[in-house]
Order: structure tokens, then sequence, then C-alpha cells
């Protein structure tokens, strides 16, 4: 009974997180109820080993039928929990950061005002543990920078918004906002790109913060270092000269 238990529970927790996954990508499911739902899979899941644990005890034990079943059940259960796992050694690996900018100070601001509330432990912290996350600066006029901006914006596919430029007569700022996706479940992410520059130098901040959990698995200062590593390449196929930070 337990092995037939343990074979059902983790198909239909397999099915669940499928279902769910699907239904979360393609904009049916709101992300709250995705995040519940993953919660219930994964419970499924672990109770689903247990029935597997329960039945293996009674089979060596008494000689009970369902060696198949509890095999299948374990087998189908652990695949399920495989990407909580990896989540969870991420947590463990990652410091327990949610917000990233380049600038730590004065960071780029998203659409809806929020501002960077790092306390100074954690702006050490992401110092300390992503070195890479730092703005660029390039010999480029402001116009041509925020072009070479907006296309490596376009290949990444992000929903993005441009604010009005600021131009005080020496020194010109822009703004996008845009909203990209976490890795693998799609969870919403903020991203602000500041431009700022004259007619001869520009520089370009970027900052990316999870709307779900407080931790973000170093989802942020991935897509940052990726955004700006594509950005060199960009600037550098366009007039041909490496740029330095």
């Amino acid at each position: 009974m337990a092995a037939g238990w343990s074979r059902r529970t983790a198909a239909f927790s397999a099915v669940l997180l499928l279902t769910a996954w699907t239904g979360h990508h393609f904009g049916l499911v709101e992300t709250p109820a995705f995040l519940w739902v993953l919660a219930l899979v994964a419970l499924l899941a672990a109770l689903a080993l247990l029935f597997s644990g329960w039945a293996f005890a009674r089979l060596w034990s008494f000689g009970d039928r369902g060696g198949r079943d509890l095999t299948v059940g374990a087998l189908i259960a652990l695949t399920v929990l495989a990407p909580y796992a990896v989540a969870s050694y991420w947590a463990l690996t990652f410091p327990p950061l949610r917000d990233i900018s380049t600038d730590l100070e004065t960071a780029p601001a998203f659409a809806d005002g929020r501002v960077f509330e790092a306390t100074p432990g954690e702006r050490r912290l992401q110092a300390e543990t992503y070195p890479l996350v730092n703005g660029r600066r390039y010999d480029l006029p402001f116009p041509e920078a925020v072009r070479m901006v907006q296309n490596v914006l376009r290949r990444q596919g992000w929903n993005s918004s441009t604010m009005p430029a600021l131009d005080d007569g020496e020194l010109r700022e822009m703004l996008v906002t845009a909203t990209a996706t976490s890795f693998v479940l799609e969870l919403p992410v903020d991203v602000a790109i500041r431009v700022t520059g004259d007619d001869e130098t520009s520089f370009v901040d970027m900052r990316s913060a999870s709307r779900y959990g407080r931790h973000d698995l170093g989802d942020n200062a991935d897509r940052i270092v990726g955004f700006l590593r594509e950005l060199d390449q960009e600037v550098t196929g366009q007039t041909g000269i490496e740029q330095g930070q």
C-alpha cells in the first residue's frame, strides 16, 4: 500500500510541477500562486520519499510486495527534489543578497522609485563576493553609448522603457528600466541601466533586483556581469578598440 502511494504521490508532484511551470511561463499562473505551488510540490515529493522508505522497511522486514512501485516513486521524487537541492546549495554558496548595483552609493533608480537599501555590511559583502560587478567607462560620446546600450537591450529581449534624457549643458544622463526574468523559474526581476556622459566619454551603471524572496542565488550579479560583458563586446565590435572599465 505504501509503495503504491509513493508512486502516485511522486507522479502527482511531477505533473503538478510541470503544469505550474508551464502555466507561469505562459502567464496563466501569477507568481505568488506559482511559489505556493512550488512549496506544495516539494512537500508532496518529500512525502513520496517517506512512503518509499516505509514501503522499503516493510519489504525488508516482512517481504511485502511493491518493490517496483517504491523504486519508481523514489526515483521520481528525487528527480523532482533535485532542483530544490541545487537551489539550497546555491543559497549556502552565494551571499543572501537580492538587490545588486554597480554603484553602491547612488544606485540607478527603478520606475517605481524603490531605493537601494543595502546595509554597509551587505555592500561590503557584495564587493567581496562579486568583484566583477563594476560600472563601465567608454571613450564614446553620450549618444553613441546610449545607442549601444539599446542594441544590447534589444538582444536581451527584456521589456524596457527609457526615461527622458537629462542635459545640464555639459553632462547628460539617461535611465533605462526593464523587467527581466530569473533563470529557470522565470521570476520577475527589475533592472535599471544608467548612462551618463558628455561629448567624449560615457559611464554605464546597472542595477538588478529580485522582486520575490530574500536570496537571489547569485542571479542578479550574473545578469549584470553578463550584460556589461556583452556591452563591452558591442563597443569593441563597433569601434574596433577594446574599452577598459
